[in-house]
């Protein structure tokens, strides 16, 4: 989800949801690469009442108190975010539009997105807004922790590559206090290790430049490679971290997966490893 904010409608969905970097490539696919102006959509929430907590700013007809368990989770997330990653902070208001029901939802998105394919929950980010959409259903927490990851990212930097931004957002939807363990991830890579002879690859990942490429072991490899780096040697948090400033700085950068095998050349094996100590519940 990267580049620069332009007249279009760009929006993120993991496996579940659009990047922005693939939306631009769909939208100008179907639409002829025709602008698309935000402020003439319909108010998503029409009885909504807006909350403000810190950045984020909720449009919800759901009573929501302002110390509800997900309203405190989500600010939580911006300061654990910045932290882990080393990023500064923004003020960017991220707004989150949050429907009472899935049809609701549902139909808001048909009216105002009808390019969009048929999702839980979407990041949209527009030259002048950064916007998230879901609704109230069993899986609302992980769907809202992964979507405003995405929003806190995009209110410090534009340019993340596809394969780290989803990887850093599959790594805070899990619950606070997980430690970024997205176990389901982990077994699923373990399984094709040891059945499919699946192997990891950074750079092939870095190759993936729209959505429709990515499939859903790119994403749980995304998310190995983030935690791999964040919980094993502190010099590898830091690398990363590095990176992602660089990324804020410069239009040229050397590629993480160059950086990563430069101090670590056997980098694939290790994470295979780490792989196996995860799902078996002991430290790498």
């Amino acid at each position: 989800m990267n580049a620069g904010r332009r007249e279009y409608i760009l929006a993120t969905i993991d496996r579940r949801r659009l990047t922005r970097r693939g939306l631009l490539a769909f939208l100008a696919a179907a639409c002829g690469c025709r602008a698309i102006n935000e402020h003439r959509r319909p108010e998503p929430v029409p009885d909504a009442v807006r909350s403000e907590f810190d950045q984020l700013v909720i449009h919800s007809s759901l009573e929501l108190p302002a110390d509800h368990r997900l309203l405190q989770e989500l600010r939580l997330l911006r300061t654990d975010i910045l932290q882990t990653l080393a990023l500064p902070a923004s003020n960017e208001p991220i707004h989150i539009y949050l429907f009472e029901t899935e049809q609701k939802f549902a139909e808001f998105m048909g009216r105002s997105y009808p390019n969009f394919p048929q999702r839980r929950a979407f990041f949209v980010e527009s030259d002048t807004k950064l916007s998230v959409f879901a609704f109230w259903g069993d899986r609302v927490a992980e769907d809202l922790r992964h979507e405003t990851s995405h929003g806190y990212l995009h209110s410090v930097m534009r340019n993340i590559p596809l394969w780290l931004d989803e990887g850093i957002a599959e790594y805070f939807e899990v619950p606070r206090g997980a430690a970024g363990l997205n176990l389901p991830h982990a077994q699923q890579l373990l399984t094709m290790l040891m059945t499919q002879g699946w192997r990891p690859n950074m750079a092939r990942l870095e190759s993936l430049k729209l959505v429709g490429e990515m499939r859903q072991e790119d994403y749980a490899e995304s998310w190995a490679w983030v935690h791999w780096l964040l919980h094993t040697e502190p010099q590898r948090r830091v690398l990363l971290q590095q990176f992602l400033q660089s990324l804020r700085s410069q239009a040229v950068y050397v590629p993480l997966s160059a950086a990563v095998k430069s101090g670590t050349p056997e980098a694939e094996h290790q994470l295979c490893d780490y792989l196996f100590a995860l799902c078996n519940g002991r430290p790498a």
